[in-house]
């Protein structure tokens, strides 16, 4: 499946960003290091408009329970939604049938491996009901930044040497934001997003934060959160050491099945 954790990028969700940031009194933000607090986001999550994506904002966005989502040819938006979509990777459930296919070794997986290569696909994955990507260069550029500085970090699925799936975000304390997915096998994503949480549950990660509803990550336990909840689970995941730097996969990969 692929798409994003929070990526109406066209469509209807581009339309109420569009209309939102038009008629709604929503801050405009200038060059201090500075955000609303995100409690004061309109209805649809709409919190801010302008500013950068230097990583000094990206990561006081992500400590604030702030993302940047916005098409080319818009200002940077600034988003807080309510409610969140949360999954505690303590609390990770992996139905049956896909612990079978995961039994099965078809792939294999790794951490921060291809990070650039990842953000790329997921730049260039179609979305049903989108006729774009919210994945422009800047933010590619942006996200490269934050990775090279050890804050983000990708999920990679391999068949052989063959990429094909992924997932990407940001980590913060004990908090991974998941920003983004692509697939082009059945199942790769699916295998890199389970591997990844429960790598985050045994690093001691307590948060999970898909932003926004996704079947998904709901059938692997997400639910969504009161966002007053979510804001104040932050700040106790915040108080945790933030895992810095480039990631290397501690698990055993699962056994292969039986032939």
């Amino acid at each position: 499946m692929a798409g994003a954790f929070y990526a109406p990028g066209g469509g209807e969700g581009e339309r109420r960003a569009r209309e939102e940031a038009s008629h709604l009194p929503v801050f405009r933000l200038g060059r201090a290091l500075i955000f609303p607090p995100a409690e004061e986001a309109e209805p649809g999550g709409l919190l801010a408009l302008g500013g950068d994506l230097s990583p000094e904002r990206l990561l006081l966005a992500y400590a604030s329970g702030i993302f940047p989502w916005y098409s080319a040819g818009q200002p940077i938006l600034w988003h807080s939604p309510d409610p969140r979509f949360v999954l505690r990777p303590a609390e990770l459930h992996v139905p049956r049938r896909a612990q079978r296919r995961i039994r099965r070794g078809r792939y294999r997986t790794s951490l921060d491996r291809a990070f650039g290569r990842v953000i790329r696909a997921c730049a260039e994955a179609p979305r049903a009901g989108q006729d774009g990507t919210w994945i422009t260069p800047e933010m590619i550029q942006a996200y490269e930044r934050l990775h090279a500085e050890g804050y983000a970090h990708s999920a990679e699925a391999w068949e052989g040497e063959e990429l094909v799936g992924g997932v990407y975000g940001v980590a913060l304390g004990g908090v991974f934001s998941g920003e983004s997915r692509f697939t082009r096998r059945p199942d790769a994503t699916k295998l890199a997003l389970v591997t990844l949480v429960r790598q985050l549950a045994a690093w001691g990660f307590v948060l999970f934060d898909a932003q926004t509803p996704s079947e998904h990550v709901r059938r692997l336990g997400g639910r969504e959160w009161p966002r007053a909840r979510f804001l104040h689970e932050l700040g106790r995941a915040l108080a945790l050491p933030t895992r810095r730097g480039r990631w290397t996969l501690e698990l055993e990969e699962p056994p292969s099945a039986p032939p």
